[in-house]
């Protein structure tokens, strides 16, 4: 026979299971506002339970704008239904799959990626308009750089002699001026 109090503390127990059994759950996304400084998503989390104006929080120095069917794990403090906050946003469909053990990549779902691995880092992308790289000043330190793929003509430097084939200046010359915006060590 139940008292009062353990009916009570019974209902408390149910009440709380409850409520952590939905603290985290799995959502599709429908909608992404990245226009704002937190980032909002609209979710479905049950056919027809939409959330509207769930914050996504993103790690430092890290954001995307998720495409619709993304999945969203959604944590909701307190175990109540409201207010939930997306913690991860990711869509398999576009997923890198292969890494070795302890390679990073990022990418997108054009195929373009910047892959981390074992033994270099790789930029990937077909797109038409190429790889931009905005600076005031770009350095490239390295003693072997090919330009246009592996095994492509010489390129000279001022100052490297070079085999100059016209009229009676043919035979081996010094480059004496180069550009003034490219330079090399």
């Amino acid at each position: 026979m139940m008292t009062g109090l353990n009916q009570a503390i019974a209902a408390g127990t149910v009440n709380l299971k409850r409520r952590m059994a939905t603290m985290v759950r799995l959502a599709r996304l429908t909608r992404a506002d990245p226009a704002r400084q937190t980032q909002t998503l609209q979710v479905e989390v049950f056919a027809g339970e939409l959330h509207d104006n769930v914050k996504h929080v993103e790690p430092y120095g890290f954001t995307s704008h998720p495409l619709p069917d993304s999945e969203a794990v959604l944590v909701f403090p307190g175990g109540v239904n409201s207010n939930p906050v997306a913690l991860v946003v990711g869509g398999r469909a576009y997923r890198l799959q292969g890494l070795k053990g302890g390679e990073v990549a990022i990418y997108d779902d054009l195929g373009q990626k910047i892959v981390i691995e074992r033994d270099r880092i790789l930029i990937k992308t077909d797109r038409p308009d190429g790889l931009k790289v905005e600076a005031p000043k770009v350095v490239v330190e390295s003693p072997d750089i090919s330009l246009g793929g592996e095994g492509g003509p010489r390129v000279a430097r001022v100052g490297d002699m070079v085999n100059v084939q016209y009229g009676s200046s043919a035979g081996l010359h010094p480059i004496v001026e180069g550009s003034d915006k490219v330079t090399a060590t």
